[in-house]
């Protein structure tokens, strides 16, 4: 029998306060809204502890350049030089941290134009056929068979700020985006939860561009209403 997971502390307050406003004849006030976060995500590698010693030579390990919004996650002082057809190449591709079980690339759709390579939209850890490249590091040099991908623009949600927007793990919500009077929608945003996450959006460089989101004076997540 699966397991339900406990709601959180902040859920059952608020339910207790509803019901007790209620039975009080009291008007209920709406929950606050969470903070939302939008960053536009640049190309990046994830890496396993076997392939940094493989670039970075044996006893290696990833060291913090900067620690990011989602706790314990970090850009470290790594990079490395992404090889594509025809001797393409990316340079100073970093590498996030912490290591992960499994190396993945991944690039905005102009990135791969400039790499000379067809990149497939997927969530991030599904690289099964995706197209593969070359890596260089100052200590070696890595042939990845497959793991480039571009990543599905996505929404990281704690339980609590799941139940908020009515959601759940693997959902799709809406993303829009106000900048300097011209707003930008975009569709199927996926939804990831874990009581780990906090509520942070991430779009790639184009459609961070697209945007205009370092003007943005307004963001905002909602459900699509079904096409009719």
């Amino acid at each position: 029998m699966a397991l339900l997971e406990s709601p959180s502390r902040q859920i059952v307050e608020s339910l207790v306060r509803e019901v007790l406003l209620r039975q009080l004849g009291r008007p209920v006030s709406p929950a606050p809204a969470p903070v939302l976060v939008v960053n536009s995500s640049a190309r990046h590698m994830h890496i396993s502890p076997e392939n940094v010693e493989v670039l970075f030579g044996k006893g290696a390990e990833l060291t913090v350049h900067k620690m990011l919004y989602q706790d314990g996650q970090f850009a470290s002082q790594q990079t490395v030089t992404l090889v594509g057809p025809r001797k393409r190449i990316i340079p100073n591709l970093r590498i996030l941290g912490p290591c992960r079980n499994l190396t993945q690339i991944e690039l905005a759709f102009t990135d791969a134009v400039q790499l000379g390579i067809d990149v497939p939209v997927r969530m991030s850890g599904d690289i099964e056929g995706a197209p593969g490249a070359y890596i260089m590091g100052p200590k070696g040099f890595l042939e990845m068979k497959n793991g480039v991908i571009r990543a599905a623009r996505h929404v990281h949600m704690s339980p609590s700020d799941a139940t908020f927007y009515g959601v759940k793990h693997l959902d799709l919500i809406t993303l829009r985006v106000r900048a300097k009077g011209c707003t930008t929608r975009f569709d199927d945003l996926l939804v990831r939860v874990d009581p780990a996450f906090k509520l942070e959006v991430h779009i790639d460089t184009d459609e961070a561009n697209a945007c205009d989101l370092d003007h943005a004076d307004k963001v905002e997540l909602f459900k699509s209403q079904p096409s009719t």
